[in-house]
């Protein structure tokens, strides 16, 4: 009774953050692409101009919108992304981006640093691209194809699998009632249901878009700069200037938007202080005697491959199994730490057979641990889950949350950190795997754990503002997400 009491409270959740998003949406109707939103007519105005900016100040600028043909947009719902950057510096920031729902947007960017800074105003895609992923975004499961592998006495079988199987050949159910997590396959002859050994999951059905909405996610329709009166600024260190920020990081923090900047490379949040020193050049005695539990996807796996770098005692543990999506574990002895890395559950796509054997959710892996003081957990969901009803990736957030309530209810001492998801390629599989789809993840996942005591290592805003534009960002961006999450901890 009370997990049916529980289900349907997620269930109610979930149909409050879908109509939330729905509401965003500007439902723009795809008749002629001349009548969907152009970069190159649309224009970038600065609102706020000065003779002189001081590092602090805010620059506004109001974006308009215009279609191929030079009328002005009516409508808002385009998916934008803005960032400041000085390359002699390596120096950027992004941008947030205020919807005015008129075919017209405030975009405003905090000048941390001196010097020429350069302006950077993209049309991801139109309003009318934003519609046609959200609807088929949410169309079914049929995106993705899963394929179980099977093993009859010493033949493999193979068999088709899925979160929802519209068959009615009889199949193997994994369920997870606590969670209400559900997987099929459907059952070969004479081949038992705990047979199961392996599974791949790729690309499935041809597009579900028409030829015009495929014009729409053509590379030259996608990440173009909006022309801008004024393309870059200079910033100066006025003696008013103050962005220093005192309050150590600590869990629980509501990071802003930007949540913070690169200077040199580094990586300086805008909510609290990474203190006089990098945490990065102390990890041996900031993490000794720590077990740090690391789960998500590749993204994740990123971290405890750079942890050796710098980590130089510890060493990976050969586990016998085969693949780069195998449980990662690394030891270092002098220093009692303590390192694993495990792939979140279904759905993870890749198109080679990965083990199912030691197959869990993440708020599975999350009950199994006794917590305490010298436990950390750190979390990331989202790549995987973009080619899925987004309704998926809500409960699997909340899932994920009451794991955590759990736990802090019997050790409240425990360290945990989500990290968001990242942007990743411009122009692969649109229609599966825009950051459109990222983006909107982005925005659930902040809102679900927001009162929750845990820290967000702020990828998506790292990847935007370093520009990576890579599903596995490059070493300098997973590095400061390292950075980042030390400074928490030391």
């Amino acid at each position: 009774m009370a997990i049916a009491i529980e289900s349907s409270l997620i269930d109610q959740q979930i149909t409050k953050l879908m109509t939330l998003i729905n509401s965003t949406i500007s439902y723009a109707e795809v008749k002629y692409l001349n009548e969907t939103t152009s970069a190159k007519n649309s224009t970038a105005t600065i609102l706020n101009y000065r003779t002189k900016y001081c590092v602090g100040d805010t620059l506004t600028f109001r974006v308009e919108m215009f279609n191929y043909l030079g009328e002005r947009k009516s409508y808002g719902g385009d998916f934008l992304r803005a960032r400041i950057f000085s390359p002699e510096l390596r120096a950027a920031a992004s941008g947030r981006i205020e919807d005015l729902h008129n075919g017209s947007y405030d975009v405003h960017f905090t000048l941390f640093w001196k010097g020429r800074v350069q302006i950077s105003i993209l049309l991801m895609h139109p309003s009318e691209g934003v519609t046609v992923l959200w609807k088929n975004r949410n169309i079914g499961y049929r995106y993705i194809k899963y394929t179980g592998k099977f093993l009859n006495n010493s033949k493999e079988v193979l068999t088709d699998c899925g979160l929802y199987l519209n068959s009615q050949k009889e199949v193997c159910e994994y369920a997870d009632k606590k969670y209400g997590e559900v997987f099929y396959c459907i059952k070969q002859p004479g081949v038992p249901c705990e047979a199961f050994i392996a599974l791949r999951i790729g690309n499935h059905l041809p597009s579900y878009l028409t030829r015009l909405e495929k014009s729409l996610f053509t590379r030259s329709n996608i990440a173009n700069e909006i022309h801008k009166t004024v393309a870059s600024i200079d910033v100066f260190e006025c003696s008013k200037a103050n962005i220093n920020v005192t309050s150590k990081c600590k869990t629980g923090m509501s990071p802003p938007f930007p949540s913070g900047y690169f200077l040199q490379d580094q990586w300086f949040p805008t909510h609290c202080n990474l203190s006089s020193f990098k945490p990065l050049s102390h990890i041996q005695k900031c993490l000794s005697g720590k077990m740090i539990y690391l789960m998500g996807d590749s993204t994740m796996r990123q971290w405890i491959e750079f942890f050796p770098k710098v980590l130089t005692d510890l060493k990976f543990y050969d586990n016998h199994v085969i693949g780069i999506h195998k449980t990662f574990l690394a030891f270092d002895l002098q220093n009692n730490i303590y390192v694993q890395w495990k792939r979140h559950g279904h759905p993870f796509i890749t198109p080679t057979f990965y083990p199912v054997r030691d197959h869990s959710y993440v708020p599975n892996e999350i009950d199994r641990l006794a917590g305490g003081s010298n436990t950390i957990i750190v979390i990331t969901l989202g790549q995987h889950f973009r080619s899925s009803p987004l309704p998926l990736y809500i409960r699997r957030l909340l899932n994920v949350r009451k794991a955590l309530e759990d736990l802090f209810l019997r050790s409240p001492d425990t360290k945990v950190f989500i990290k968001s998801e990242n942007t990743r390629e411009i122009s692969l599989d649109i229609e599966r795997f825009s950051d459109y789809h990222g983006y909107i993840q982005y925005l659930i996942c902040k809102r679900i754990f927001r009162d929750l005591n845990v820290g967000l290592i702020d990828a998506w805003d790292m990847s935007i503002a370093f520009n990576s534009n890579n599903l596995h960002p490059p070493q300098v961006v997973v590095k400061n997400q390292i950075n980042l999450f030390l400074s928490y901890i030391c």
